[in-house]
């Protein structure tokens, strides 16, 4: 007989007698989920390939946001193209910071520790150093683009709604004191489970972190789960508020059609600004939404203590959301990439034309019909 020691669910560890079968049993069951664990979810190679191309489009987006500054710096739409660039150039940080240590334990085939119960059991008040960065770097990296699009949304509508108060509140000085105070917020946020309102802890299958939502939730995790989406789904409401003002009162300007030459540049270039912060809006929406909710469901149902029946099936879900979240840093360049003003007028062109061209050939084909059918009724008369 050999004496060893079992960890049971709730994490109380009783000593129990085995045989020799048996211990050779264990082990093997312990091995099999160790190497399940510690097993990638993907390849090194697709995760560097994905950090390769999102690097690219954030410096390709930046550059064009850079070139467009320095032509409208003294116009309106300066304050938007700094917002913008603050907002590309945050989201290639939150590209390459948290993406350089997920790749490295991908490389490192340490999809977590050797001992299943170390991080992801383990005291949540003490993770490991690159845990607690990587955790608190999703969080800010999370909040701040939406809290910018928020403020870029709020900025243009303020603008296009009453343009003569946004001309003497918004200046470029207290532009870059907003961005300050938006990085300032989102970093307060990210550094609450370091004064014990929450924690950061491993999550499914290892090679990530972020608020502890599976196990062990306490209530301080789920109030810092409900502030974090709280935050963000508020964000993207605002969003959605100002951008529908915007986007109702440029079309009511547009049918009126009483501006003049200069006034229909202006708001040529707010049709441009409104496009884009709905490509922004839209893109958020889809690739946040999914972490936001899974996360809240899985610390209300891990709180409750309804989650073990289920835990495989959100572990899934979370990895999911976490995917889709990370496609956000990739997708938001090509906003400033395609909706351009210079884009979309060739897009116009390209859709007018091809209308222009269905619609003579459809005109075509009704005069060919209709001289057919007079020709058939003279030689019917004829006869």
């Amino acid at each position: 007989m050999l004496a060893m020691q079992h960890y049971n669910s709730s994490g109380i560890i009783a000593p129990f007698a085995l045989t020799n079968h048996t211990t050779m049993v264990q082990v093997s069951v312990i091995e099999a989920v160790t190497h399940n664990v510690t097993r990638p979810s993907k390849s090194p190679i697709a995760a560097g390939l994905t950090m390769t191309l999102g690097i690219i489009f954030n410096v390709v987006a930046l550059l064009i946001l850079a070139k467009a500054y320095n032509r409208f710096r003294r116009r309106s739409k300066a304050t938007f193209l700094l917002f913008a660039s603050s907002l590309v150039a945050t989201d290639l940080a939150g590209h390459v910071i948290p993406g350089s240590l997920v790749l490295r334990r991908y490389t490192a085939g340490t999809g977590s520790p050797i001992d299943p119960t170390a991080n992801l059991r383990g005291d949540p008040a003490n993770p490991d150093a690159s845990c607690l960065f990587l955790g608190g770097c999703m969080v800010f990296f999370g909040l701040c683009p939406l809290f910018l699009g928020c403020a870029m949304a709020a900025e243009r509508c303020l603008g296009i709604t009453k343009p003569l108060l946004h001309a003497q509140l918004v200046t470029t000085a207290r532009t870059k004191t907003a961005l300050t105070l938006i990085w300032l917020l989102a970093l307060c946020v990210a550094f609450l489970p370091f004064f014990s309102l929450g924690a950061y802890t491993y999550q499914h299958p290892g090679t990530w972190c972020f608020i502890r939502v599976m196990e062990d939730t306490k209530a301080t995790d789920l109030a810092f789960v409900m502030l974090f989406s709280g935050l963000a789904l508020s964000s993207l409401a605002v969003a959605f508020v100002c951008n529908t003002i915007s986007g109702i009162t440029l079309v009511r300007a547009r049918l009126k059609k009483r501006s003049c030459s200069q006034r229909l540049s202006a708001r040529s270039h707010d049709t441009e600004m409104v496009v884009q912060l709905v490509g922004i809006m839209v893109t958020s929406c889809i690739c946040w939404s999914p972490l936001l909710v899974f996360g809240l469901m899985s610390a209300t149902r891990s709180y409750s203590g309804t989650l073990s029946s289920d835990k495989d099936t959100y572990r899934g879900l979370m990895v999911t959301g976490v995917r889709m979240a990370t496609c956000n840093q990739i997708l938001d360049p090509w906003v400033y990439i395609l909706l351009r003003r210079a884009i979309l007028r060739k897009i116009y062109r390209i859709t007018k034309r091809k209308a222009s061209l269905k619609g003579s050939m459809f005109r075509s084909a009704r005069w060919d019909l209709s001289s057919f059918e007079n020709s058939e009724k003279k030689n019917v008369t004829k006869i």
